[in-house]
């Protein structure tokens, strides 16, 4: 394997990662969130990975296992697509909702909702929410770059589509942070550590796995993400847009992010 694509591999996985940062940002600057815009994206995102996880994902994750273990292992693909769905829904049903990653928040409501509470306990609160979204990224940026390793173009989907959905786990970090010390900088700042999850993940996950890199573990791989992705399009990403009462653009966001995945894997994969 080349140095070349070790380092794009890496820095597609950094660049989904830290765009948590770019939640920060949002939140330290704008006054209040953009239903329609937002509504939009996520929809998009949602379209993005849940073709991507029918299309692409979940046969590469058939051809891993045939690969590795002969034809008629499909069965192995199933498996790791649940698994990953399973694996995800534990994670969100053990942590509470307001800490929960994919809980989407908006500035104004959180502002509302924490305005009574004591500095010392909003800045507490956004520390936490910041540690679990650490350990969250954590898997994702080993799954990023071990995709960006096998397939690069799926890789840099597949970086995209999770750079948008971690733009609101970086709103929720920042937000409270930024309200219980009214300094900005710290408030950005700890919204880019906890995006680091994901390079940190990468870098880890391939100095421990890189010599069993194999058919198998891929299938895995792609499996597990593909449930991962499913799963979270479909009962957060969407979902959310009704609480903002965008439902419809939403879906046509989802609709558009289905065709532009379309054209792109149609002319460039």
């Amino acid at each position: 394997m080349d140095s070349q694509t070790l380092l794009y591999a890496f820095l597609l996985t950094a660049f989904a990662g830290l765009s948590t940062g770019i939640g920060g940002l949002l939140s330290c600057c704008t006054k209040r969130t953009s239903t329609k815009g937002l509504s939009v994206a996520l929809g998009f995102s949602a379209g993005v990975m849940i073709y991507i996880s029918f299309v692409e994902m979940l046969p590469a994750s058939f051809e891993g296992f045939n690969e590795y273990f002969g034809d008629g292992s499909d069965w192995m693909g199933v498996l790791a697509f649940f698994g990953g769905i399973l694996l995800i829904a534990l994670i969100d049903r053990m942590l509470p909702s307001f800490e929960n990653p994919h809980e989407i928040h908006k500035i104004e409501e959180i502002k509302d909702k924490e305005a009574a509470l004591k500095s010392r306990r909003l800045f507490r609160m956004g520390i936490v929410t910041a540690f679990v979204i650490f350990l969250h990224n954590f898997p994702e940026g080993l799954a990023t770059f071990v995709t960006s390793i096998n397939d690069l173009k799926l890789g840099i989907v597949i970086a995209v589509a999770i750079a948008i959905h971690n733009i609101p786990e970086g709103i929720a970090i920042a937000i409270p942070i930024y309200h219980s010390t009214g300094n900005r900088r710290k408030a950005v700042w700890y919204s880019f550590l906890a995006g680091l999850a994901e390079p940190v993940g990468a870098v880890v996950g391939y100095l421990l796995l890189s010599q069993v890199l194999n058919g198998a573990l891929f299938g895995i791989t792609f499996g597990a993400v593909a449930g991962i992705m499913v799963f979270v399009s479909l009962d957060q990403l969407l979902p959310a847009a009704r609480e903002y009462g965008e439902h419809h653009l939403s879906i046509y966001g989802m609709i558009g992010g289905m065709a532009v995945m379309a054209g792109s894997l149609l002319l460039f994969v």
